[in-house]
């Protein structure tokens, strides 16, 4: 029996920086009808109100509904509003460090575009990120930037040196991320099991990177039980195979 089922935001419920559309909105709304929902992703709480929140009914349903931005360093549930549980930030230092390899890295990588829409590099609390052509870039710009993950790689590479003791990874198409070494997807699952009480055994975690080396591939070292779908298209596909399974149980 499923408790818990967790999501990847970009990529899964929705296109890269976009809201959802409305037949992933009513899913969600059904699914959340039969079973608790999390939503974990590398995005910062302003990108889950855009993406996410916008597009949800605003009833007694969410209460079930519990978000974690930026890695799970934050946490969201709902009584009546949001309220953050909590959130676990660099220091100002560790944030001016932290930017200023990041300029210097992309600058030797060679890969600086002439163009770029919206911040490249964004403070995320827990999490800086580097966005290569900008938080605000246009998906088909996006997808076509990086998709063998070549210039992340390099930039990595120049990156580590300059920064000894911190994680640094691949996010979405375009993007590097910043964080605490351990900061990754599978410490929101346990944050998740913690503070919510359910095993992980009780969860189901449905994403489109959990492939080798994907931003999604930490969690299977919970043991979660995991789905790979290739695109919105496919989650919603597993959200009505799911609300249909508990509905038949009877569970909620």
């Amino acid at each position: 029996m499923k408790n818990l089922i967790v999501f990847d935001l970009d990529g899964t419920l929705a296109e890269s920086k976009s809201s959802l559309d409305e037949e992933m909105a009513t899913l969600l709304g059904r699914l959340l009808s039969v079973v608790k929902v999390a939503v974990i992703s590398g995005g910062a709480w302003p990108q889950f109100e855009k993406q996410l929140l916008a597009r949800l009914v605003d009833d007694e349903r969410l209460t079930k509904l519990f978000l974690l931005p930026v890695c799970g360093t934050q946490f969201y549930r709902h009584d009546r509003a949001w309220n953050r549980v909590y959130s676990e930030e660099f220091t100002p230092d560790e944030k001016e460090r932290i930017t200023a390899a990041l300029d210097k890295a992309f600058d030797a990588s060679g890969f600086r575009a002439a163009r770029c829409w919206g911040k490249v590099i964004e403070d995320r609390g827990g999490q800086i990120t580097l966005s290569a052509l900008g938080q605000d870039a246009p998906l088909n710009e996006k997808q076509k930037w990086d998709p063998n993950f070549g210039k992340r790689e390099k930039i990595m590479a120049l990156l580590k040196p300059l920064l000894p003791g911190v994680s640094i990874k691949t996010g979405g198409s375009t993007s590097i991320d910043i964080t605490r070494a351990g900061i990754d997807k599978a410490y929101g699952i346990e944050k998740l099991r913690d503070i919510l009480g359910i095993g992980i055994a009780e969860m189901l975690f449905a994403g489109d990177a959990l492939f080798p080396g994907g931003n999604d591939s930490p969690v299977k070292r919970t043991g979660i039980t995991t789905i790979q779908v290739r695109d919105v298209d496919e989650t919603k596909r597993v959200i009505e195979a799911v609300v249909a399974c508990l509905d038949q149980d009877g569970a909620a």
